[in-house]
């Protein structure tokens, strides 16, 4: 009996207090987290901070490539081994076509080659946004420049200065460009 009781109460204690506790502090103290980070705009749900999404055109800048084509739901990544000859030529593909887009010279950064793990990371490094500055101040006729303050206006510093690296929401950078017009 006792251990019946001990179960009833751990139940109620981990699967019904504690939650409802961390949803009401998150709520309280993390709201737009809490809410999934979801960016509006003209009343509409555009997206999220938190989530890649697949950008695609001239004029807008790209995300890191998605082993689950941006689909939340099943997030991963393409569980390929760093030998395999499929992850070879995926990579190989990439590169062919974004080289094809911006021109031979410049080295292309290694996050517009490689999917994350998740498949759903909504940032770049600053070097992969710079990386396609050209393409899009051109598809958009604006100047290079402008579109270098854009991306350095739009670079997240890393946590405290020191944790972790500067990176460049590709989201926020491409609503930022839309809002030029």
């Amino acid at each position: 009996m006792k251990a019946l009781r001990m179960f009833i109460w751990m139940a109620v204690l981990t699967g019904i207090l504690y939650p409802l506790l961390i949803t009401g502090v998150s709520q309280l103290m993390l709201v737009a987290k809490s809410r999934g980070s979801l960016v509006v705009s003209n009343d509409k749900v555009i997206g999220s901070t938190l989530i890649g999404q697949k950008f695609e055109g001239e004029t807008y800048f790209w995300g890191r490539p998605s082993a689950i084509d941006y689909n939340p739901l099943p997030s991963g990544g393409s569980n390929l081994s760093p030998t395999s000859l499929k992850l070879k030529k995926t990579v190989e593909d990439r590169r062919a076509a974004l080289v094809k887009v911006h021109g031979e010279g410049k080295e292309v950064p290694s996050e517009l080659l490689f999917a994350s793990g998740s498949g759903l990371d909504p940032h770049i490094s600053p070097k992969a946004a710079y990386y396609q500055t050209e393409r899009v101040a051109k598809a958009r006729k604006l100047n290079n420049d402008q579109v270098n303050k854009l991306v350095e206006a739009h670079t997240e510093q890393p946590f405290m200065f020191f944790m972790g690296e500067s990176t460049v929401n590709v989201l926020h950078l491409n609503q930022a460009l839309e809002n030029i017009r």
